[in-house]
C-alpha cells in the first residue's frame, strides 16, 4: 500500500501528534527531553516493521522531506538578530577546535574495534565518521568506492544500516546527556534571552498576519536559496542549499527592518519547528528496523562503544571547552546528534530541551553552521588521513 504525498503528510502529523502524547504521557521520555518526532516515528517504524514481515508494505511518499529541511533552514535564519549572535564568533572558533579531534577519535575507535572483532579496518571507518559523521551521503559515496577498490561485499547495505543505527541513537542519547548536565551543575537559560521572550509572548499575542509574514519570508528563502545553489553549484567550497536558504533568511531578518518591515521571531521559530518536526518523523517512518537489526551484526558492538566515547568526549570536553554553562549543555546534546546522526537530529535535540529550559540562541546559531559545512570539510581531510594509513586502506 501507498499513500501519496498528502496521504504522507496527513500520516506524519498523526505520528507527531501521537509522539508528543507518549512523551507527555511517559514519565522518562520527557524528563530525558527525547524529541517528539523520534518517539512517534520508532513507534510508527517499529509496528510497519512488524506489518511488512507479515506482507502488508505501507510506502510514505518522501516528496515534502527536502522542501521541509529547507525551510527548517530558512527559518532557524529568520528567527536570527545579528546584534544578538554577533557574539558567537569565539563559540563556533572553540566548537570547531572540540569538534576535529572527535572525528579522529571516532575513526580510532572504529578501526580498533573492526580489528578486534577480525573485520577489515575499513568496516571500523565505515562505523565511524564516514557514516555516524557524514550521514547516509557520505556513507553512500565511500561504500561505492570501497566495493570496487576494496572488493568489500554487502558494505553499501552495512554503510546505510550504521547511518539508520546512528540517526535513532543520535536522536535517543542527546536528550539525556543534556538532562544530565543540567541537572548536575543546575543551569538556567541566560536571563536576557529568557526575559526578552517572555516579555514578547506577554505583550504582544501571535497573530495570523505575523505567521503569514514569517511564512512569506521563509518560503522566499527557500525559492532564492534553491536558486543560488543552481547559480553555484561547484568550487573550492560547495556550498549546500539548505546553507543557502539559511543565510538568506538572516539576510531578510536583518534587513527588513530597514524597509520599515517586522518580522515576528516567534512565527519564525514555530513554522521552522513544524517544518524540522515533520522532516524527521517522515525519516523515521521509512525506516525498516527488523532489516536494520538484521543487517547489523558486529557492528552494533562497534556503535555501543562509539556511544560510550561520545558521551564522555560530550561531557568531559564539549560541554567544558563551552563554558560549563546553559547553552554549553544545549550545544553538547546537538554535538551528539550531528555526530552520531545529522544536522537535522542535532537540531531536534536542542528544540526539545530549549522547550523545556528555555531558550540558547548561540547554540541555534553555531551549530547549523558547523553542520553545513565545517563538519564535512574536517571529515573528508580526517578520512583522507585515515584510509591512506597502510593498515587501514592497504
Amino acid at each position: 500500500m501507498s499513500l501519496g504525498a498528502l496521504g504522507s503528510l496527513l500520516a506524519a502529523l498523526v505520528v507527531l501528534l501521537v509522539g508528543a502524547l507518549l512523551n507527555r504521557r511517559v514519565r522518562l521520555l520527557s524528563k530525558y527531553n527525547i524529541p517528539d518526532p523520534i518517539t512517534g516515528g520508532l513507534l510508527f517504524a517499529a509496528l510497519a516493521s512488524v506489518a511488512a514481515a507479515l506482507s502488508f508494505r505501507l510506502n510514505i511518499d518522501q516528496t515534502l522531506k527536502p522542501v521541509l529541511l529547507l525551510m527548517f533552514f530558512a527559518g532557524v535564519g529568520m528567527s536570527a538578530d545579528l546584534r544578538q549572535l554577533a557574539r558567537g564568533g569565539r563559540a563556533m572558533l572553540v566548537f570547531l577546535l572540540v569538534l576535529f579531534p572527535y572525528i579522529l577519535v571516532q575513526d580510532a575507535v572504529g578501526v580498533a574495534m573492526a580489528r578486534l572483532l577480525d573485520l577489515h579496518p575499513i568496516f571500523g571507518v565505515v562505523a565511524g565518521s564516514i557514516t555516524l559523521v557524514g550521514g547516509h551521503g557520505t556513507g553512500a559515496a565511500y561504500a561505492e568506492r570501497f566495493a570496487e577498490v576494496n572488493n568489500l561485499q554487502a558494505v553499501m547495505e552495512l554503510t546505510m544500516t550504521v547511518a539508520t543505527i546512528g540517526l535513532i541513537i543520535g536522536g535517543i542519547i542527546g536528550g539525556p546527556v543534556a538532562e544530565y548536565l543540567i541537572t548536575r551543575y543546575k543551569l538556567q537559560a541566560a536571563p536576557v534571552a529568557r526575559a526578552e521572550a517572555q516579555e514578547l509572548a506577554e505583550v504582544q499575542p501571535l497573530t495570523t498576519v505575523g505567521l503569514v509574514g514569517a511564512l512569506a519570508g521563509i518560503l522566499a528563502a527557500v525559492v532564492g536559496g534553491q536558486w543560488l545553489a543552481a547559480q553555484f553549484p561547484g568550487g573550492v567550497i560547495t556550498i549546500p542549499t539548505f546553507l543557502w536558504c539559511m543565510m538568506l533568511g538572516v539576510a531578510i531578518r536583518n534587513l527588513a527592518p530597514f524597509a520599515r518591515l517586522r518580522f515576528d521571531d516567534r512565527a519564525s521559530d514555530l513554522v521552522a519547528g513544524v517544518c524540522l518536526s515533520l522532516f524527521l518523523v517522515m525519516t523515521m517512518m521509512a525506516l525498516d528496523l527488523i532489516q536494520v537489526a538484521l543487517s547489523a551484526g558486529p557492528f552494533l558492538a562497534i556503535i555501543a562503544v562509539q556511544v560510550l566515547f561520545i558521551v564522555l568526549y560530550a561531557v568531559l570536553v564539549c560541554f567544558r571547552f563551552m563554558g560549563r554553562d546553559y547553552e554549553a549543555a544545549v550545544t553538547s546534546a546537538a554535538f551528539i546528534g550531528f555526530n552520531m546522526g545529522s544536522t537535522a537530529t542535532a537540531m531536534a535535540n536542542m528544540q526539545a530541551i530549549t522547550a523545556k529550559y528555555g531558550p540558547a540562541p548561540q547554540s541555534y546559531l553555531i551549530v547549523p553552521l558547523a553542520g553545513a559545512f565545517f563538519i564535512d570539510l574536517m571529515n573528508a581531510l580526517v578520512l583522507t588521513l585515515v584510509l591512506a594509513l597502510p593498515f587501514v586502506g592497504g
